[in-house]
């Protein structure tokens, strides 16, 4: 027997899934979270759910908000079954779910009620994930985008802001008018000092749209940075009928993702935060060496492997692990020439953290993608792999390794071109990287040219050779022969 997911059948579900452990009717809000993805329902949601279960902190529950046509299609699937959603650990001694309760309301997408919900007075604290593109940066400089069109278009029309940046701005500036103290704005979005970066966004954007409030958000408004880790695959029919075979629930819009979970908070949330410390969740002063960790190794390890496997034709990545030339690569890349690269952190063994991230991409109930990893290099690359390039470079080491794997991604673009490869491209920039990809066959350094991604790189001697040196092997010899000869050097 299936039962359909809503609040009526909580009493009834299977023997063995975990409910709610606490009165949802009892919660009330205290977080707007802008943009509700699987990530974040695999993630905070889920900490929030055991918070509550602990019977701690019942006005800390969550409404979702979102901006795009996409965040109405979720709306429109949570709403069914009253914001609830199943969550399934994908542990390989043996699946587990849990149905997570913390979401108690969802707000209409529509800026207008998107800006009444963040001016209730019980919302302190407005969480975003808004994926690493989503912030308006200018990949030059690394600084705020005030071009972009969407950017334009907010400054034009203050009156009618349409971007997440925008809206928040213009419910700020309520809530100052109205005496309410402002929100802590928490991204939760893979970047590297995320906090700065959306506080950045949101002066940037505060001064050329509402200039007379831009100093009181920089004197009054927190933005605590914040490092999140849970791989969590994009849902497809394949984890609806798990959900609904193995554990017998109808949900639209379940979630499977691995058991590992992490969250490192700086305590910075002037009015009031949940006692997530409660749940496992750590506060430190200072974040960013947890984030340079898990945005080095983890997430550039997610994008080493991603293009050899592409053009290997891998599919999951749990079968890339398996190919001990992928897994060999990933460990002499990220343990040689990434590694070396972070500041220390007391009490982590940063080998010890790089294996357990091989185990974790090697777990093959979480069926996550090679395709998935491959999305967004134009914005995945600069922030995951470039940072160790440039350190590399400053501190006089070697970049063979961490240039081949740019010569991966770049080979990777020029396959997709080709509708024989079966795998399109999946880039704001598309285009772009394409045509200079395929231009390398006759001069390397065509793909080096995209300042806009790669900055000044290009002209620096060192990396230039060997990224030209490795883009004319991979079209004369082809991937597994380079991966295999980089292995076998020294």
């Amino acid at each position: 027997m299936t039962i359909e997911l809503n609040q009526n059948t909580l009493g009834t579900l299977p023997e063995g899934i975990r409910a709610p452990a606490y009165d949802r009717a009892a919660l009330t809000p205290g977080i707007v979270h802008i943009g509700v993805g699987n990530f974040h329902r695999a993630h905070q949601a889920v900490y929030l759910d055991r918070l509550f279960a602990k019977g701690l902190d019942h006005d800390w529950a969550l409404v979702g908000a979102g901006v795009k046509s996409y965040d109405n299609a979720m709306r429109e699937k949570l709403k069914g079954q009253d914001w609830l959603t199943t969550v399934v650990e994908l542990d390989p001694s043996g699946y587990s779910a849990s149905v997570i309760g913390s979401m108690i309301d969802f707000a209409e997408i529509d800026a207008q009620t998107l800006i009444a919900t963040l001016i209730r007075p019980e919302i302190r604290i407005v969480s975003l994930t808004i994926t690493e593109g989503g912030y308006f940066i200018n990949a030059k400089t690394g600084g705020f985008d005030a071009s972009h069109p969407d950017i334009q278009a907010d400054i034009d029309h203050p009156e009618a802001p349409n971007t997440v940046f925008g809206l928040l701005i213009t419910a700020l500036a309520l809530r100052k008018d109205t005496g309410l103290p402002p929100f802590t704005i928490l991204s939760c979005d893979n970047l590297p000092e995320n906090g700065h970066v959306a506080r950045q966004t949101v002066l940037g954007l505060a001064r050329l749209m509402t200039p007379d409030l831009a100093g009181w958000i920089e004197a009054n408004v927190a933005f605590p940075n914040s490092m999140v880790d849970c791989i969590t695959p994009a849902t497809s029919e394949r984890e609806i009928t798990m959900v609904k075979d193995r554990f017998g629930i109808a949900d639209r819009a379940p979630v499977a993702c691995e058991p590992f979970r992490q969250w490192v908070m700086e305590d910075n949330f002037p009015t009031g935060r949940p006692q997530l410390e409660e749940v496992g969740v750590e506060f430190v002063k200072d974040v960013a060496p947890y984030e340079l960790m898990k945005l080095r190794l983890l997430n550039g390890g997610h994008a080493a492997i991603a293009y050899p496997s592409a053009l290997l034709g891998h599919h999951f990545v749990h079968e890339a692990m398996a190919d001990p030339d992928i897994a060999n690569w990933l460990a002499k890349l990220i343990g040689l020439d990434v590694i070396p690269l972070i500041p220390t952190i007391p009490g982590i063994d940063f080998n010890t953290y790089l294996k357990t991230c091989g185990n974790r991409f090697a777990n093959p109930a979480v069926g996550d993608t090679i395709a998935r990893l491959c999305l967004d290099g134009s914005n995945r690359q600069p922030k995951f792999i470039l940072p160790s390039i440039h350190d590399a470079l400053s501190q006089g080491r070697s970049i063979q390794g961490l240039a081949l794997e740019v010569a991966f991604w770049c080979r990777y673009c020029a396959a997709t071109a080709d509708p024989a490869f079966g795998q399109p491209l999946e880039d704001e920039r598309r285009d772009q990287l394409q045509k200079a990809a395929l231009a390398t066959r006759e001069d390397p350094r065509a793909f080096l040219a995209l300042t806009d991604i790669f900055g000044n790189l290009g002209q620096h001697p060192g990396f230039t050779e060997a990224f030209s040196q490795h883009m004319h092997d991979l079209w004369t010899h082809g991937t597994r022969d380079v991966l295999k000869a980089f292995l076998a050097k020294d």
